[in-house]
């Protein structure tokens, strides 16, 4: 990056993205808030951060870098990035979840600009990714692909299906980013599935450069994100360490996960906002 991102600016920006997740979901009276808060700061660092290649004004721009949300369930948190960047009125984000809105419960890039992929069916995110990648290589273009996935869905078979394509065709302009945020809609990754891990080492033994971070410190994300562009024949894994409903203690203190899927009351939602700032 040639010119440093003012972290100050991105972690005030990371605070509203929150804020935005809190109210949408409060008023929708549906989504996955705690999701969502776990992916704020890489989702920052790379529309806000000189990372992702983009322009609000022209969504379909062919040189544009592509970022595919695979944990569709997470979108209030895409959307309101989106909304912040300029994509679409920020109003919108008030009709979350409600009947004729374009902010459906799982991103529909039909209906909303600045989506790369109607996503939610969890698993198929990084194959969509690989897609993306293969077709700037045919077009000879050269921007980058990001998608996140969730330590859920890399339970499942598609996910390391990709993994092997991707590391086959060498595919060293798509990055993956795994929100670890260490729980899953039936509760922890680690009981539910606990073969999951070594996962840096599963990602290595895959073809890919895997990098372990802690997702939530701005700076470290940033700085991994600009150094794995640099990395020449085969993909990249961010292994982001997150905690989910991360800013909103009531959501973190959650060990059995019961706040999966669920949003806060506006009594809840207060004293979340107050907290948040």
């Amino acid at each position: 990056m040639s010119n440093p991102p003012d972290l100050g600016k991105l972690q005030e920006t990371a605070r509203i993205i929150r804020h935005h997740i809190i109210t949408s979901t409060t008023k929708a009276g549906s989504g996955h808030p705690s999701s969502s808060l776990s992916a704020v700061e890489i989702l920052v660092a790379l529309y806000y951060g000189g990372i992702l290649r983009h322009d609000p004004q022209r969504p379909d721009w062919p040189e544009r870098d592509r970022f595919i949300l695979s944990k569709g369930h997470a979108c209030p948190v895409l959307y309101a990035v989106l909304a912040e960047r300029g994509y679409f009125p920020l109003s919108w984000l008030e009709t979350l979840r409600q009947l004729d809105s374009p902010l459906e419960g799982h991103p529909n890039m039909l209906k909303v600009p600045g989506l790369e992929a109607s996503s939610g069916s969890l698993g198929q995110g990084l194959s969509i990714g690989i897609g993306h990648a293969l077709a700037a290589r045919l077009d000879r273009r050269d921007y980058r692909v990001y998608v996140m996935i969730g330590d859920g869905e890399s339970d499942q078979g598609q996910v390391w299906e990709a993994a092997m394509t991707a590391a086959k065709y060498k595919l060293e302009n798509l990055t993956a980013i795994l929100d670890y945020n260490k729980y899953q809609q039936t509760g922890p990754v680690s009981k539910v599935m606990p073969t999951l891990e070594p996962l840096a080492d599963k990602w290595r033994a895959f073809g890919w450069y895997p990098v372990e971070i802690d997702g939530h410190d701005l700076a470290q994300v940033l700085a991994t994100l600009d150094k794995v562009g640099s990395v020449k024949g085969q993909p990249q894994m961010i292994i982001a360490h997150t905690v989910k409903g991360k800013g909103v203690s009531y959501i973190e203190q959650d060990p059995v996960n019961k706040l999966h899927g669920v949003p806060l009351t506006p009594e809840q939602a207060a004293v979340a906002l107050k907290e948040i700032g």
